[in-house]
């Protein structure tokens, strides 16, 4: 495996922001890391990339471990942060090679053009990186992960800023890189973690609340209804949900509630009943399409 998580918690003073999660990731599969904002996934990005080092724990990149060989991990993983720090004096060009020189590439000049060429930067590489687009900086940050051919990725929201047209192109050069190196790929975008990853980690308050691949969790949204209520009168979620096939009622502020049911019946007839028999006037109910949105929130409300 490349990436190796075993019961990793990292704490900061009382708070614990990543609480006993292990999860794997292999070399040539694209992994998207999810959750609210918060919910610890930089942190944990942090860790594997030797940016913190876990309280408890072990992470493992390439066999090496963070603790004990931060070196040799660092030499494997290229990061690019959420918050993209840049040398923003510096010219596109020019900062590639310092970061070049930083790795002790030899082929210093071929690698610099590769990835100039590869973030689609050709047109910017002579411009200062603080007049640069959110988008194109972006693209530096993208370039300067990747220019010491790492066999990890950790990207954190790396489509951040970007126009539809780069988005794409991005999104492309994930997919491309994602076929001979891990990708560790953080994004709010749950359509990109659809069109990109092969295998979704989910995270909320620290904890771990998926891992499963996009098939999987494609079953998910098959295997469910969402059921929009709103009525007047005294509405009891603990009636709701005695009816058979209801799975959690969420309030939704008011008088409205979220009811997830199972798949296997339209539970609709059953919930009209129930605001019949109790005497609740209905103002709304439809029946919600499932989405990996709505996975997403099902796993991390409150």
């Amino acid at each position: 495996m490349s990436i190796q998580i075993e019961q990793l918690t990292k704490t900061f003073g009382a708070q614990k922001a990543v609480d006993d999660i292990s999860f794997e990731a292999k070399p040539g599969e694209i992994l998207g890391f999810l959750g609210p904002n918060g919910a610890g996934k930089s942190t944990t990005m942090k860790v594997i990339a030797c940016f913190l080092e876990a309280t408890e724990g072990v992470a493992k990149v390439c066999g090496f471990d963070t603790k004990q060989n931060p070196v040799e991990v660092r030499k494997r993983v290229g990061y690019l942060p959420e918050h993209n720090p840049l040398y923003k004096d510096m010219y596109v060009k020019e900062y590639l090679g310092f970061v070049a020189d930083l790795h002790r590439l030899k082929n210093r000049k071929e690698k610099v053009g590769e990835m100039i060429e590869k973030t689609g930067l050709e047109r910017e590489q002579h411009k200062l990186i603080g007049t640069l687009s959110k988008g194109y900086r972006q693209r530096v940050g993208l370039a300067q992960a990747m220019i010491h051919n790492p066999e990890v990725l950790i990207l954190d929201e790396p489509t951040n800023g970007l126009d539809p047209n780069q988005l794409l192109e991005i999104r492309h050069l994930i997919q491309d890189l994602g076929k001979d190196k891990t990708v560790v790929f953080s994004s709010h975008i749950m359509q990109e973690v659809q069109a990109v990853c092969d295998r979704v980690v989910i995270i909320n308050r620290g904890k771990l609340v998926a891992n499963e691949s996009m098939e999987q969790l494609s079953a998910r949204v098959s295997g469910q209804q969402l059921i929009q209520l709103e009525c007047l009168g005294n509405l009891e979620t603990s009636i709701l949900e005695k009816i058979a096939g209801v799975q959690k009622v969420l309030p939704q502020g008011g008088n409205r509630v979220k009811i997830i049911a199972d798949g296997s019946d339209d539970i609709r007839p059953s919930i009209f009943e129930a605001v019949v028999r109790n005497n609740w006037t209905l103002l709304e109910m439809h029946q919600e399409k499932q989405s990996v949105e709505s996975i997403f929130q099902q796993l991390t409300q409150n």
